[in-house]
């Protein structure tokens, strides 16, 4: 039996009945989300610390905990997730999508230039009033991402 070490808090017994402790199996839990070695290894890349990365960036990330590890399953185990709350999808345009694993409200940066995205508190930013909704609809939510690029020299 391959034994599986993710990180510091979760050891699974690959091919086998898991043996979980630790945080992040507990928020996977929480959110109503079975465990498995995949769906544990994924949350070790996203949900130890707020970060901001597109699936091929997990993906990656995860095939050095576990290197046969599918795309398909990668994306499913994200979309999961989005779905339980546990990360938040995050279109900054339409050929870059990235998954946030802070999912309070806050706002975000992003330098065209470098790629880099942050985070702005909401508190920092503020937005007032909506657009004219139609009737039949209500406001869900307000995402707003500010795309900066550097001055010339």
């Amino acid at each position: 039996m391959k034994i599986v070490k993710i990180k510091d808090d979760t050891t699974a017994a690959a091919g086998g009945a898991a043996s979980v402790e630790g945080s992040v199996a507990a928020r996977l839990r929480a959110a109503g989300i079975a465990l498995t070695l995949q769906r544990l290894a994924v949350a070790q890349v996203m949900l130890v610390e707020p970060t901001h990365l597109s699936a091929d960036q997990v993906l990656a990330r995860v095939r050095d905990i576990m290197p046969e590890v599918s795309r398909a399953t990668i994306y499913n185990t994200l979309r999961l997730f989005a779905d339980a709350g546990l990360v938040k999808e995050l279109v900054i345009d339409p050929e870059r999508t990235v998954f946030d694993s802070n999912t309070s409200h806050h706002h975000h940066l992003y330098e065209v230039d470098t790629g880099k995205l942050t985070d702005i508190p909401s508190g920092e930013l503020h937005v007032s009033g909506t657009a004219g909704l139609p009737d039949d609809v209500e406001l869900e939510a307000v995402d707003v991402v500010l795309r900066v690029r550097r001055k010339p020299a």
